[in-house]
């Protein structure tokens, strides 16, 4: 699935359409999604969609206003009303103008299996992950997608790109317990669902009958799918250069606020990279250090924020659609992992000997797989709420020994990242689904000196 003739004459007719007199740009995606799901341990719904969405912004007399449609014969009507808002819109004052004409130093990930995979390519992997259940109950879902992207204003920027990405997320059953796998990918060649399966069966074997602990601070060790969620909200309310310049961010660049074992990375060029390689904006997406050994060294910026913060600051391209009010997220993010060798799969909850290799420091704490319904109670301090989910075990002595009932936390996630605070980082990181489809985080385990647990089952 390339960049084909088709995106690149709509963008252009919808250029031609604008006419002269109004800074205008615009997007054509046309984008394709197939989605098995399961539950009981059988298939009970595949879907697919390809659809083209074309999106306009415009701006003429310090007014700005944008459209979509997904109605490619439409472009006509399209044009006409996104000038009509635009003409009652009221005044942009901050509107930073058009990105200008800047060539890409690479096209996206494509892999063209994924983009042909079949319902029988996603149920094989299906087929081979409930197998791996044994019986147990498994529940889940396989989804690959692609896309092919061009990006046109009249400022002379031209963009095209291609993507895709395919992901997994499974759980299997007890009566009393889940165990979790979850992975995503460029290729569906990277998904195993045998692999996977037999990870979740592994763990939620080894949580059955639960006991519950109380309330209170504990070493953890996160796996990967947790620390995914710590990422993604320090990426939408941490680097976002908008809530920096608005004073809802932690983030004090040139400080000392992370572990000297923390290095964030924001790299969408990665090989792994499931993100589209240019932003909203047209600006090419860039690779940024956001925070080295500990250090917090940047921020991402769109190009309203960039021209707000001065000081010589340009769009990292990490423009979102309609991402005025909200600012700029990264799309790659990153935990870079520390030197070691590869892992090796293991038996019990663990997912792998790089996990157990943090779990044997571990006196007494937990083992948690994943942070489920978190909400931020507070941005500036990054103060967060949400329950375990899918497995957490007691640690004593290096030692896995009995399985937690969940608990909810209330958490500061840059204080649990902060100096003295990482006990160990993961040599292995895999890539989680994001919230959005051209979003992933990639992440290694984690040894946390302390994680604040404010209820469990019982309050």
């Amino acid at each position: 699935m390339s960049v084909t003739a088709t995106e690149t004459d709509l963008a252009q007719r919808v250029l031609e359409l604008v006419g002269a007199g109004i800074e205008a740009e615009v997007t054509v995606e046309r984008q394709a999604l197939a989605l098995t799901r399961f539950a009981g341990s059988y298939i009970h719904q595949n879907v697919a969609d390809e659809v083209t969405g074309v999106r306009l912004r415009l701006h003429a007399d310090g007014r700005t206003a944008s459209a979509s449609t997904t109605v490619v014969d439409g472009l006509e009507d399209l044009v006409r009303r996104t000038v009509a808002s635009m003409r009652l819109a009221p005044a942009d004052p901050t509107w930073p103008g058009l990105a200008p004409a800047e060539a890409l130093s690479f096209g996206g990930n494509l892999d063209e299996e994924t983009a042909a995979a079949s319902p029988d390519d996603r149920a094989a992997r299906v087929r081979a992950f409930v197998a791996q259940g044994e019986g147990l109950e498994t529940a889940g879902y396989c989804r690959t997608s692609s896309a092919r992207i061009v990006y046109a204003n009249s400022a002379g920027q031209h963009l095209a790109a291609a993507r895709s990405a395919a992901a997994m997320d499974g759980i299997a059953r007890t009566s009393t317990s889940d165990g979790l796998a979850r992975l995503a990918a460029v290729r569906i060649g990277d998904i195993d669902g045998a692999v996977l399966g037999a990870r979740a069966a592994a763990k939620a074997r080894a949580g059955q009958d639960p006991v519950e602990l109380p309330p209170g601070r504990y070493e953890v060790v996160l796996e990967a799918a947790a620390v995914a969620d710590v990422l993604q909200m320090l990426a939408m309310y941490g680097f976002n250069a908008k809530m920096v310049l608005d004073r809802q961010s932690f983030l004090q660049v040139g400080e000392a606020q992370f572990d000297a074992a923390v290095t964030l990375v924001e790299d969408p060029g990665q090989p792994d990279a499931t993100a589209t390689p240019f932003d909203a904006e047209g600006t090419p997406r860039r690779r940024v250090v956001l925070v080295d050994e500990g250090v917090s060294a940047a921020v991402v910026h769109d190009r309203r924020t960039a021209a707000r913060a001065g000081n010589g600051a340009s769009s990292t391209g990490h423009a979102i659609p309609g991402g005025a009010s909200f600012g700029a997220i990264p799309s790659s993010l990153r935990l870079l992992p520390s030197a070691g060798a590869a892992p090796a799969e293991v038996d019990g909850p663990a997912a792998d000997s790089t996990v157990a290799a943090l779990v044997a420091g571990v006196e007494r704490g937990l083992l948690v797989t994943d942070n489920h319904y978190t909400r931020v109670l507070d941005p500036r301090t990054l103060v967060v709420t949400g329950l375990t989910r899918n497995g957490v075990w007691l640690i004593e002595d290096g030692v896995i020994t009995t399985p937690v009932r969940n608990f909810r936390f209330t958490q500061s996630y840059p204080q649990a990242l902060g100096p003295g605070a990482v006990l160990g980082v993961g040599s292995h990181a895999v890539e989680m689904p994001g919230p959005w489809m051209e979003t992933g985080f990639v992440a290694p385990a984690v040894r946390l000196a302390s994680w604040n647990y404010t209820g469990g089952a019982s309050g």
